[in-house]
């Protein structure tokens, strides 16, 4: 089962609650959006797509390598500008322009969902050209939120589900942007192959437990024909 870097925390939370009431074992590889995308294209053998996007899970309907009518939303993410600084995003985006910082980490906008709404909100702040010498890009949400946890860069635009945690967020400083500075962040996913256990698993996702368990981890939950 393919699932976008943001989500695989989460995703492995849900699967071991899956695999104990159910009996199936479910495998897991993660990886940004656009490549996970490239790979099934490419024939990788996926039952399942969580991406962390809408975009690619229809391509794959359209194109015929996904079952029809089995793509549906199944969480909302949010962007959150975030340092385990105390002090450093003391005043929301004013941080960014006084570029008071050494390194800014996002993901990579050409392949991940959020580092394109990273885009999105430095273009619609006015800073995506001025800081560019500051950027440092990591292939996923991952390596973003890693290069600010390490140090490595003095702040970064994550995941709320990275930095966040039944209603509580880590340590240090944060500004959870708001959302007219990016575009919508709704994750999909699509079944890829039949069978049972994929089948069960969307249903399970579907449920009232999951979907408590996805907002603990700082999502909106959603799914279509609520």
């Amino acid at each position: 089962m393919a699932v976008a870097t943001n989500f695989i925390e989460v995703m492995e939370a849900l699967v071991l609650n899956f695999e104990r009431a159910s009996g199936h074992e479910v495998i897991l590889s993660s990886g940004a959006t656009g490549k996970l995308y490239a790979q099934i294209r490419n024939g990788a053998p996926f039952d399942l797509f969580f991406a962390a996007d809408e975009r690619r899970p229809a391509l794959l309907e359209q194109e015929g390598v996904a079952l029809p009518g089995s793509r549906f939303t199944y969480a909302r993410g949010e962007l959150v500008l975030w340092s385990p600084q105390q002090d450093l995003i003391a005043d929301g985006p004013g941080v960014l322009r006084q570029a008071s910082f050494g390194y800014l980490a996002i993901a990579n906008p050409k392949t991940a969902p959020y580092g394109r709404a990273a885009e999105q909100t430095l273009a619609r702040l006015g800073l995506w050209e001025q800081l560019q010498d500051r950027l440092v890009r990591g292939e996923n949400i991952g390596q973003a939120h890693q290069y600010v946890h390490s140090g490595n860069a003095a702040l970064g635009f994550v995941a709320k589900s990275q930095v966040y945690r039944d209603g509580h967020y880590a340590a240090g400083s944060h500004w959870a942007v708001p959302a007219e500075l990016y575009a919508p962040i709704v994750q999909q996913v699509v079944q890829l192959q039949p069978g049972e256990a994929a089948e069960a698993l969307l249903e399970y996702i579907a449920s009232a437990e999951a979907r408590l368990l996805i907002e603990r981890h700082g999502y909106s939950a959603f799914v279509e024909g609520d």
